[in-house]
């Protein structure tokens, strides 16, 4: 299964309450922090409704 690399780039703060869940879910807690997740329709949502604070890459 493909991995996502994960990269925080933009802060938390100030964001909606549901934004910044995600990004704790994603276990991103500052910026410049990455993690890398499995390739799932859960974790895609998560990214989505965070996705102008990260970016993201395909990793093997």
């Amino acid at each position: 299964m493909a991995r996502l690399k994960v990269t925080q780039l933009r802060s938390g703060i100030g964001r909606k309450q549901n934004q910044r869940d995600s990004l704790r879910s994603l276990g991103l807690k500052r910026i410049n922090d990455v993690v890398v997740k499995e390739d799932r329709p859960e974790i895609r949502g998560m990214i989505f409704a965070v996705n102008h604070l990260v970016s993201v890459e395909e990793v093997e």
